[in-house]
């Protein structure tokens, strides 16, 4: 069956205390609506459609961003998720198939438990809700006929006791025949106390129509939203712990897995091992069998199989570590390719640079790409041996097998097989160092200063 999602991402959400929309806020350091957005694809939505109504601008340029097909419609009023659903069904007009309403607050439901809701769609029900068990609360409670079928939703202000002790809850998500929930939409009426369309209305419409309605249930967990901060970060903890636990399954070694930090888009091959404290940025892919040393950050990388990276090692962006390289201990790689066998092991800075294989970058090293307007390039051929503390201002050149001698400032191209030396000549003045160390200690007990 044709799938169109529909999410719902016009909220204000004004106890997150913050100008930034809500579903802007990041898990996994992408937005909310990324994950919601993310789960539409992968469930190969033929149409997806953002509501946007607070800060509708820039979450419609944000949706548009992650995902450029989507489409946007705008709620000018919030009237409740019945009216939101509204303005999205002229962007549906002459879809056939079944449309699901997911929310953009919500970032953990899996496409696992939406095929669970479509094989129940495909069993017959004319209408999905998912459902997730919890203690009597504030949620709206699924009630069940005897026979199974999902009868209605009662919010949890109009329940009575016998329907507030029922466990069973709803978490807003819909799924259903695209033709059937425009009708019913059509058919909401405003609440005599609020005004509003409730969505979680249509239920009892489609019983009434004689339309068999289903319940499909997940962990609550996953249907978890965001309304405060404290919402935010219990949905990143929770995030984090699929993606750990999701990573081991993988093949993935952590060895001290709650101490490592995961992004929506990480992608670790396997037999890759992670020590403690790592974190993951946005953009990051690690080939098997390569090892992130401990307290190392990566960001927008990509890491080859059999490479060595850290410990406290900082990958930024465009950073391409070929096949069995070394990047060492407080060595900063960006916009850089570090190509099969190379080595950068200690305290250096890799800015806008193509290293060679086999070349070793000595400890102390800089790459000066920066001039204060423009970033420049340096290219190292095969086999370039870069001696300590040099500075290699770019743009600039250095041949296959040449060499650069320790402490050097190189402001010219290197030609193949080279050795460059740019230093001062050293003196040594024959017992001057002892002469000048007794001073300073007469100096000292003498209570005086250079």
């Amino acid at each position: 069956m044709a799938l169109a999602t529909i999410i719902l991402a016009a909220g204000q959400g004004k106890r997150m205390q913050s100008d930034l929309p809500k579903v802007l806020h990041e898990v996994g350091n992408a937005p909310m609506l990324a994950h919601v957005l993310a789960t539409a694809r992968q469930l190969d939505s033929a149409r997806i459609v953002v509501v946007v109504g607070h800060g509708g601008d820039q979450v419609a340029a944000a949706a548009r961003d992650i995902d450029p097909d989507v489409l946007i419609a705008t709620q000018q009023n919030m009237l409740g998720t019945g009216d939101a659903v509204a303005q999205a069904l002229p962007a549906l007009a002459g879809f056939e198939g079944d449309t699901l309403v997911l929310y953009g607050d919500t970032p953990l439901i899996t496409p696992q438990t939406i095929a669970r809701m479509q094989a129940a769609r495909a069993a017959g029900a004319a209408l999905v809700v998912l459902g997730f068990q919890n203690p009597p609360g504030g949620y709206g409670r699924l009630v069940l006929g005897d026979d199974g079928r999902l009868e209605a939703i009662v919010e949890a202000k109009d329940a009575d006791a016998a329907t507030y002790a029922l466990t069973l809850c709803n978490s807003g998500v819909m799924l259903g025949d695209a033709r059937l929930m425009a009708e019913l939409v059509g058919a909401l009426e405003p609440s005599a106390q609020t005004g509003e369309l409730y969505l979680t209305s249509i239920v009892a419409l489609a019983r009434a129509a004689g339309h068999a309605c289903a319940v499909v249930e997940c962990p609550a967990d996953e249907t978890e939203g965001v309304n405060t901060r404290a919402d935010l970060a219990a949905i990143e903890a929770a995030f984090q712990a699929r993606a750990r636990r999701n990573a081991l399954e993988d093949g993935v070694t952590l060895q001290a897995p709650d101490t490592v930090l995961f992004s929506q888009d990480t992608a670790l091959g396997r037999d890759v091992v992670v020590e403690p404290n790592v974190v993951f940025a946005a953009g990051v892919s690690v080939e098997s069998g390569a090892r992130i040393r401990a307290f190392s950050h990566l960001e927008g990388c990509h890491v080859a199989s059999g490479a060595v990276v850290g410990p406290y090692a900082r990958l930024r962006p465009g950073a391409d570590i070929g096949v069995d390289a070394r990047i060492g201990n407080f060595v900063e790689i960006k916009a850089a390719e570090i190509a099969e066998g190379a080595k950068v092991n200690h305290l250096s800075y890799v800015g806008d640079a193509v290293i060679g294989p086999r070349s070793n970058i000595g400890a102390g090293t800089i790459f000066c790409n920066y001039d204060g307007v423009f970033k420049h390039q340096a290219v190292l051929g095969a086999d370039v041996f870069i001696g300590s503390n040099s500075a290699l201002v770019s743009p600039l050149r250095i041949g296959a097998g040449a060499m650069v001698g320790s402490g050097s400032v190189i402001t010219r191209d290197v030609p193949a097989g080279d050795l460059a030396l740019s230093r001062a000549r050293q003196e040594n003045k024959p017992g001057l160092g002892a002469r000048l160390m007794a001073r300073l200690r007469d100096m000292k007990a003498a209570g005086k200063r250079p």
